[in-house]
């Protein structure tokens, strides 16, 4: 593969992984994220992974000048966008603010896109936008819905691609609606090292296995699942990785958009990845139930025979595996970064594409 695929969150979790598969395939890579919600040092882990230098920007999507500056400065082929806010809890919170940054970013991106004639873009969806299933497996033509803000900026975000497809003018986009990512880079240089509460259940997890939370709560112990607590597709960050990769080749090569699940295609319950990273981590982790959390739903597992089908894509890594390398990547990194605790920027572009303006003329 070849080509300059821009990559926006391109420092959070699901974003660094696919930085490295993309340059694996061959891709060149241009990161643009607001570093929100990743360590500033990520772009240096990066760089240690791959024995490259990283190009990466400090700007936020949805500042259009910034966005602008970044597609001047370099000829984009295509664009996986992962910059979103994800957290089910803080969107029940804040709604607005998840409108703010999960659409307005999205369209400020489409514009910018257009005005450079770059038309193949790979959007990061999620499997909240079935709301409550009706049947499992879910495959990509069950009826589509929400039960938080989260799931309706998603959903949203998906109509607008659609409609933008649908007008033709050489539009071509891949819609990925994955399930629960999980796991880390074999490294253990990179993972899941949220700066805000998102309410992931494996961090959480490995916080108390580590000491740092007494214990966990368990939201729901009454669903109509073999053990009494809420069942969930998790799919390995490698895996999911990859499917972007396949996405944006498929795009690229054929011109053909597509709208797929990416997920294992079987459900663990939370008891399951609590015993799972018990005997990983060798470590008790004790918890409690609570009364169930707005928003959850029982059970939601994934068909994945779609992505199979249209990209070759097939989740290789089970539970043990992502629980494995979670707790790698806990034990040989400290994931408790704050956005601002780093004065340093060893990557390309350290200064913000916003104060760099001459750079575009």
């Amino acid at each position: 593969m070849s080509g300059t695929v821009l990559l926006t969150g391109g420092a959070g979790f699901i974003g660094s992984h696919t930085y490295v598969a993309l340059l694996e395939a061959g891709y060149r890579v241009v990161i643009v994220d607001n570093f929100s919600n990743a360590a500033r040092d990520v772009p240096d882990r990066l760089a240690q992974i791959t024995g490259t230098q990283v190009v990466a920007y400090d700007v936020d999507v949805s500042d259009a000048a910034a966005l602008e500056a970044v597609f001047c400065t370099h000829s984009i082929d295509a664009v996986i966008h992962l910059a979103a806010r994800k957290s089910v809890p803080q969107s029940l919170a804040s709604p607005q603010g998840f409108f703010n940054s999960n659409i307005a970013a999205l369209l400020s991106l489409l514009r910018v896109m257009e005005q450079h004639q770059v038309k193949t873009i790979v959007f990061s969806s999620s499997a909240t936008v079935y709301g409550a299933p009706e049947a499992l497996p879910i495959p990509e033509h069950a009826p589509l819905g929400y039960t938080n803000p989260y799931g309706l900026s998603k959903l949203m975000g998906e109509q607008f691609l659609n409609q933008r497809t649908r007008r033709g003018q050489g539009w071509a986009t891949g819609i990925l609606r994955y399930f629960n990512p999980a796991g880390a880079h074999p490294s253990g240089l990179i993972g899941e090292a949220a700066l805000s509460d998102g309410g992931n259940l494996m961090p959480m997890v490995a916080r108390v296995a580590k000491g740092q939370l007494p214990g966990l709560t368990v939201f729901g112990s009454d669903y109509g699942t073999p053990d009494g607590t809420g069942i969930r597709d998790y799919i390995h960050v490698c895996d999911l990785a990859r499917g972007h990769v396949l996405s944006v080749g498929h795009l690229l090569q054929r011109g053909r958009s597509h709208t797929v699940n990416l997920g294992k295609g079987a459900g663990y319950s939370v008891l399951d990845l609590i015993k799972t990273y018990e005997q990983v981590s060798g470590q008790k982790i004790p918890f409690r139930f609570a009364p169930r959390r707005a928003g959850d739903v029982a059970a939601s597992f994934a068909d994945p025979s779609m992505a199979q089908t249209v990209l070759g894509f097939r989740a290789e890594h089970d539970l043990l595996d992502m629980c494995q390398s979670s707790w790698r990547w806990e034990t040989n990194s400290d994931p408790c970064w704050h956005p601002k605790s780093a004065d340093h920027h060893r990557y390309t572009a350290a200064i913000p594409v916003s104060q760099r303006m001459d750079l575009s003329h």
